[in-house]
């Protein structure tokens, strides 16, 4: 709802801002857990609204020569300024606007040059028009303050690890397609994925699939589900594991 408010409605209802008397927010920054869906749901403004969506990786931005990040986010603008109404999303944004620090080396120069050219366009000394700006992080803490004031992002969205409900839907979507075997309750097996985001329940869904291919089998079962889990369980105590080698 907070994403249809700040980006979709100022698009397609203007009148609507213009008789409350009210700028609509300039900004959005989507945060939180890597997988929890921030750009699927830029994917769904894009889809939702008529409005020119253009992508942007963070890293994108960053170039090897001086002046060069800093043409790119202005040709970033104008473009969104010759096909507005549009919407410029940028993902990873902490690789171009994370803290500034005292750093002396040219690269991380490039990258504040960068980013106070970013800060420039999304400030407006002229009027931006129907130009509305998306960007995603898993990596909040790192962002500099400046950034993240009132004017440039004015909404702040958290995109959480799905709740119980949330991942009874996330694995639903993803089992529809799917031969689940009669007697499978899709919410019981949701229910038993605390902590889980939603890339780890698509990823769970694909590896019951592959156990009931394994066995020769056409249908997917809660066994083949409570193998997945295991399975990626196994798999995470094993990323989580710190190696210390002797030197």
């Amino acid at each position: 709802r907070e994403v249809r408010e700040a980006v979709e409605d100022p698009l397609e209802n203007p009148e609507q801002f213009e008789a409350v008397g009210v700028e609509p927010p300039s900004g959005v920054l989507l945060h939180g857990p890597p997988g929890t869906g921030k750009t699927m749901l830029a994917k769904a403004v894009a889809n939702e609204s008529d409005a020119t969506f253009i992508k942007m990786a963070g890293s994108e931005l960053v170039r090897k020569f001086i002046g060069e990040g800093s043409r790119l986010v202005r040709d970033l603008f104008e473009l969104a300024a010759e096909r507005e109404p549009a919407v410029i999303f940028i993902d990873e944004i902490d690789a171009v606007a994370a803290k500034r620090t005292d750093s002396k080396t040219s690269g991380d120069a490039e990258v504040q040059r960068t980013m106070m050219q970013l800060l420039s366009e999304m400030d407006g000394f002229d009027e931006r028009g129907e130009i509305r700006i998306m960007a995603a992080t898993n990596r909040f803490d790192m962002l500099d303050e400046a950034i993240l004031r009132p004017g440039r992002f004015d909404r702040l969205i958290e995109v959480p690890e799905p709740d119980v409900e949330g991942r009874a839907r996330i694995l639903e979507i993803h089992t529809q397609d799917m031969n689940v075997a009669d007697g499978t309750d899709v919410s019981e097996v949701a229910a038993d994925l605390e902590g889980y985001s939603g890339a780890d329940i698509a990823s769970l869904a694909t590896e019951a699939g592959m156990f009931a291919i394994r066995d020769g089998r056409t249908e997917v079962t809660q066994a083949d589900f409570e193998a997945a889990r295991e399975k990626l369980q196994d798999a995470d105590q094993t990323d989580e594991q710190v190696i210390n080698y002797q030197y």
